[in-house]
C-alpha cells in the first residue's frame, strides 16, 4: 500500500439513521424530548437522594453513582446525533471523535461494574443482614465506586488508544449514529483481526466478568430467598432487589447483543437500533424503574411532593 493511502484523516461524517430530511426532524424531535426525560430523570433521583436521609444507604449511594454514569453516557452521544440530524454536513472532528469513543466506552464500562458492585450490595442486605451496615461501611462503599470508574476508564483509554492508531487511510465515512468502536475499526486500511479480538476479550473482561459475578450473587440472594419461611418475607426480600434485576436485564442484555454476538450476524442497522437504545433509552428507563419499581424511593417522592405542596399552599395564603 502506497505512503499516499497511509495519511490519517481530520474528520470523520457519520452517516446516522438516514438521509430523508422528514425523518431526521422526526427523529431530532423524539429525541430531543427522550433526552431531556433521561437527564430530568436522573438529577431528580440524585436531588431526592441527597435531599431525603432515608436514602443516605449504600445502595442509593451506588444509585447516584449509575444515574450520573447515565446522564453522561447519553450526553457524549445524543447531543451530536441531534446536531447531526438538523446539520447538512455531519462531519466530526477526528480528536472529538477519539474523545467520543473515550467517554462512551468508558462509562458503558464503569456502569456494567456498579452494576456487580450494586448486586454485591443486594447480596449482603438479603443473606447477611445483621451485619450489613458493618460490612458495607462507608469506606468500602467508596473504594468500590473508585474502582468502578477506574476500571472502565483504563479498559476506554487503552481500546482508544488502540483503535485511533490505525492508519484509516482516506476512508472517512462512519456507517453508525456515533464514533463506536466497532465501526471505527472497519475503517482501517490493514487488517484489524488483532483488534477485533482484543475488543472480544476486553468485553469478556469488562462485561462478562460482572455479569458472571451478578449472577453468582443473585443464585445466592434466590437460594437464602428460599430458605424464608413466610410469603411476606419472601415478598420483602424480592421487592429489595426487584429494581436492581430489573436495570441489569436491561443493561446487560443490550451490551451481550452488542459486543459478544458476532457482527456478521446481523445487519448495520440493526447494530445503529442497538446502540440507539444502549445510548438513550436505558438511560432513560432506569430512574423510572428504581422510582416505581422500589417502595422507599416512592415514599421520599411522596414526602418531598407534600412539603412541596405545603409550601406552595402557605405562600398562596
Amino acid at each position: 500500500m502506497g505512503a499516499d493511502n497511509q495519511t490519517w484523516v481530520r474528520e470523520f461524517i457519520l452517516l446516522g439513521l438516514s438521509r430523508d430530511w422528514g425523518t431526521q426532524v422526526s427523529l431530532f424531535v423524539l429525541f430531543v424530548v427522550m433526552y431531556l426525560v433521561t437527564v430530568l430523570g436522573n438529577f431528580l433521583v440524585v436531588l431526592l437522594i441527597r435531599l431525603d436521609s432515608r436514602l443516605h444507604t449504600p445502595m442509593y449511594f451506588f444509585l447516584t453513582n449509575l444515574s450520573l454514569v447515565d446522564v453522561s453516557y447519553a450526553t457524549s452521544i445524543v447531543p451530536q446525533m441531534l446536531v447531526h440530524f438538523l446539520a447538512e454536513q455531519k462531519g466530526i472532528p477526528y480528536v472529538s471523535c477519539a474523545a467520543q469513543l473515550f467517554f462512551s466506552l468508558g462509562l458503558g464500562g464503569i456502569e456494567f461494574v456498579l452494576l456487580a458492585v450494586m448486586a454485591y450490595d443486594r447480596y449482603v442486605a438479603v443473606c447477611d443482614p445483621l451485619r450489613y451496615s458493618v460490612i458495607m461501611h462507608g469506606g468500602l462503599c467508596t473504594w468500590l465506586a473508585i474502582t468502578s470508574w477506574v476500571s472502565g476508564s483504563v479498559n476506554s483509554l487503552m481500546q482508544t488508544v488502540i483503535t485511533f492508531q490505525l492508519p484509516m487511510c482516506s476512508n472517512k465515512l462512519i456507517d453508525h449514529i456515533s464514533c463506536e468502536i466497532l465501526a471505527v475499526v472497519r475503517l482501517a486500511c490493514v487488517d484489524t483481526s488483532s483488534n477485533e479480538i482484543a475488543i472480544m476479550v476486553s468485553s469478556i473482561v469488562l462485561l462478562m466478568s460482572p455479569f458472571f459475578l451478578v449472577l453468582l450473587s443473585y443464585v445466592k440472594i434466590i437460594t437464602a430467598i428460599l430458605k424464608i419461611r413466610s410469603t411476606e418475607g419472601r415478598k420483602k426480600a424480592f421487592h429489595t432487589c426487584a429494581s436492581h434485576l430489573s436495570v441489569v436485564v436491561l443493561c446487560y442484555g443490550m451490551a451481550i447483543v452488542t459486543y459478544i454476538q458476532p457482527h456478521s450476524g446481523r445487519s448495520v442497522l440493526q447494530e445503529k437500533l442497538i446502540s440507539l437504545f444502549y445510548a438513550i433509552l436505558t438511560p432513560m428507563l432506569n430512574p423510572m424503574i428504581y422510582s416505581v419499581r422500589n417502595k422507599e424511593v416512592k415514599g421520599a417522592w411522596q414526602k418531598l411532593l407534600g412539603q412541596l405542596s405545603g409550601l406552595t399552599s402557605k405562600l398562596a395564603t
